[in-house]
């Protein structure tokens, strides 16, 4: 069945948190200039803080009733956002924590990353938790986000510094199969606004590292189909590059030209509307080589 979590994909997970988590602590260790720009808004020093509360986040949505939510200021915005208001969101909370010392992020970072491994050591990876908005994610799910969070935003920094960062299109993987898909197969809430008449788009999703799924549009609401129903388009993806263009970090046209984003079906026009509303949040994006896509 679509969406279904199997143990090889949670131990996949956990791994790649590990893996991604000790490369991300390794590259922001090794940088000289922790305000030199990340992004068009963020500084290095801003951009590991944004990644630690994202974790520090985590570590509470994982383990309901044992962990404080670390951030309680900004708790109507979390259970409120959508993907046009995170960057409100981040925002909020970023005001707010204000520890910008890169040593310290590092530890903190670390102790959250610990803190979720062996919070989830025995969690059912498929289990429902909610997440922002009034959305829930499977345990699984929030973890890949995470590691998703750690390759972006460690591809920003080595941006920066002018240095090379490995994005895996395994680990990749995780966030379309694990958090995107598993998701939609709970519950994505008012996460896209509310609903709002309009027709139905499907579109077929094929890549070597994830399992073939039909994301169909509609009403502003997407559901899950299994593939061969009839799709209005079939995009064909790496999911490293997806996701660097889903997050605006780079171009959809640099994206096919790159040939690891390929689309093709019988009403292709269609996919750009499927796209302009199905889009996550880039608020924080490069200055240079990329183009905003939301």
């Amino acid at each position: 069945m679509v969406g279904t979590i199997t143990l090889g994909q949670w131990q996949a997970s956990r791994d790649a948190l590990r893996r991604t988590g000790d490369r991300f602590l390794a590259l922001v260790g090794s940088l000289p200039d922790s305000e030199a720009m990340a992004t068009a808004e963020w500084t290095v020093a801003d951009t590991v803080a944004h990644v630690r509360t994202i974790a520090a986040l985590y570590t509470a949505i994982l383990q309901p009733g044992k962990v404080p939510h670390p951030f309680p200021y900004a708790e109507r915005q979390i259970t409120t956002a959508t993907v046009d208001t995170v960057a409100e969101m981040n925002d909020v909370v970023l005001r707010n924590f204000t520890e910008r010392d890169p040593r310290v992020l590092q530890d903190l970072l670390a102790s959250d990353i610990e803190d979720i491994l062996n919070g989830t050591k025995d969690a059912d990876p498929a289990a429902p938790v909610p997440w922002l908005g009034d959305s829930r994610v499977p345990v699984a799910g929030v973890v890949a986000h995470l590691v998703n969070e750690l390759l972006v935003h460690g591809w920003d920094i080595s941006r920066a510094a002018r240095t090379h960062w490995d994005f895996p299109s395994e680990d990749a993987a995780l966030f379309f199969e694990l958090f995107l898909i598993g998701m939609l197969r709970h519950d994505a809430g008012s996460l896209l606004g509310p609903p709002v008449p309009g027709r139905r788009i499907a579109v077929e999703f094929h890549s070597p590292h994830t399992t073939p799924v039909t994301l169909v549009l509609r009403d502003r609401q997407v559901t899950l189909e299994e593939t061969g129903r009839g799709a209005d388009a079939r995009l064909s993806f790496d999911p490293a590059t997806l996701n660097l263009m889903l997050f605006g970090r780079m171009s959809k046209a640099r994206a096919a030209l790159s040939g690891k984003v390929t689309a093709r079906g019988p009403r292709l026009w269609r996919l750009a509307e499927f796209l302009r509303i199905v889009h996550l949040p880039s608020n924080s994006y490069p200055k240079t080589g990329t183009t905003r896509t939301s």
